[in-house]
């Protein structure tokens, strides 16, 4: 009796864990979590997916964006600061970009402390991601579209 109970609950958890992944990886709202970033000079984010939306934010080229649902070629989006509107998808790419999310960040010439500062960065400047080294708690070497290449601590930034 002890074992068909024992077979019977580890077939419902096996069921259940089948069913679990099975929305995580086929669920339209996950799969479409995914970031891109601007890739036009200047794009607009709008209310609503479609040119009769109002403009409510001006993006530049660079800009991280999460992409939490498409309708067409629009995607809806969420920026680092939780504004969330549509931009004409075709104007974004999967190049890794991050922003910084505080008001201002050490650039320095290795991943770490020990490293030269060899710049700053205020909050809302856009940096091409080139390397990452430590996962979430490590380093990330961006660039800036001036040229500046450096090291930035990774929790002080957003995106990928």
């Amino acid at each position: 009796m002890i074992c068909v109970y024992t077979d019977k609950k580890r077939s419902r958890l096996f069921v259940a864990l089948l069913l679990l992944a099975y929305c995580f990886l086929y669920s339209p709202s996950i799969s479409l979590a995914k970031m891109v970033s601007v890739s036009g000079k200047i794009i607009n984010m709008r209310k609503g997916p479609g040119i009769r939306y109002k403009v409510i934010w001006k993006l530049g080229r660079g800009y991280p964006l999460i992409r939490l649902h498409q309708k067409g070629k629009w995607l809806k989006v969420k920026d680092f600061e939780g504004d969330v509107g549509w931009v004409y998808g075709p104007l974004t790419n999967k190049r890794p970009h991050l922003i910084v999310k505080v008001k201002r960040v050490n650039i320095r010439s290795g991943p770490g402390r020990r490293y030269s500062l060899i710049s700053q960065a205020n909050y809302g400047v856009v940096f091409r991601t080139l390397k990452r080294r430590g996962g979430r708690l490590g380093w990330v070497k961006v660039r800036h579209k001036s040229g500046l290449t450096g090291w930035i601590k990774r929790k002080f930034l957003w995106g990928w």
